[in-house]
């Protein structure tokens, strides 16, 4: 009887095992992974015509989706109708103006003219019936302390507010090298400030390895706050180089993306052009993201 029992141990141990061996050979598409579609920014189409030409050629080499930046001088009925005849989903808009009129600026008439340039990129994207506009809130700098920063913009912020949940657009915070929210704590910490589903978090893969914390790790922490994100290519030691030949983990990126649920978009934000340009950016996206 002990023989039997030691037997049947031995079998479902070497069971065990062998299935486990069969699950870590599984090819990528057999894994669990996130549900992704691929797009570029507008401003990522490098060839002269009508916004028809340009979302034809995006939908021939294979992207599905485009942000905007906003405010802009672009015809946006005239690439409204152009999305629609080809089926490019315009998934968001991207404030033009955080840079030159940050919201967290000292200057109040600065301040003001960055939250109407928010307000118009709300809606824009409310026109096109994209999700979410992407904001930088606001650059740490001389003369702008990191609470400064954090105040002045979670007041400005607040202000449009009532219009994101009235057009049912979010506010995505997007992290970039502006001195402000490097780490995911700090990221939870002011998207949570506002205690409002309209503000969410916007990740950049590529951006934040400058700060040595794993893309990864930023999406595990982040979970469902995270509802868009993008990516360049970063090598630690080479710096902004093409999509694919960076520092970023893909796989455990993929694998931290299905872990907390995210099933959307996945945006390209590096230098354009024209058809084998975009081809090949489309291409690499493809690679990194198990796509291909």
């Amino acid at each position: 009887m002990s023989l039997n029992l030691d037997r049947r141990q031995f079998l479902g141990t070497s069971a065990a095992v062998a299935l486990g061996a069969v699950a870590s050979s599984l090819p990528a598409a057999e894994k669990k992974r996130p549900k992704l579609r691929i797009a570029v920014k507008h401003s990522m189409i490098g060839i002269k015509g009508d916004e028809l030409a340009k979302m034809e050629l995006l939908k021939k080499v294979g992207f599905q989706g485009v942000e905007i930046g906003s405010p802009s001088e672009i015809d946006l009925p005239a690439l409204k109708a152009a999305c629609e005849q080809t089926g490019i989903v315009m998934h968001g808009s991207i404030g033009s103006l955080h840079w030159s009129h940050p919201l967290s600026d000292p200057n109040p008439e600065v301040r003001a003219k960055g939250l109407e340039g928010l307000k118009t990129s709300i809606r824009d994207a409310h026109f096109f019936g994209a999700e979410t506009a992407l904001l930088v809130p606001g650059v740490v700098k001389d003369g702008v302390t990191y609470e400064q920063c954090f105040e002045r913009a979670q007041t400005e912020i607040k202000k449009a507010l009532p219009l994101a949940e009235e057009l049912k657009v979010k506010i995505a915070i997007e992290t970039v090298w502006n001195n402000f929210i490097t780490s995911p704590e700090q990221m939870i910490d002011f998207v949570d400030s506002f205690q409002s589903p309209w503000v969410a978090a916007y990740f950049d893969c590529s951006n934040m390895l400058k700060y040595k914390v794993p893309s990864e790790t930023w999406i595990r922490k982040l979970g469902k706050r995270l509802v868009k994100f993008d990516f360049k290519g970063y090598h630690m030691e080479k710096s902004w180089c093409s999509i694919g030949d960076g520092s970023e983990n893909w796989p455990e990126i993929l694998t931290a993306l299905a872990e907390i649920g995210y099933n959307g978009w996945a945006t390209s934000e590096v230098g354009g052009g024209g058809e084998e340009v975009l081809a090949d950016i489309a291409a690499r996206m493809k690679k990194v993201l198990e796509l291909a």
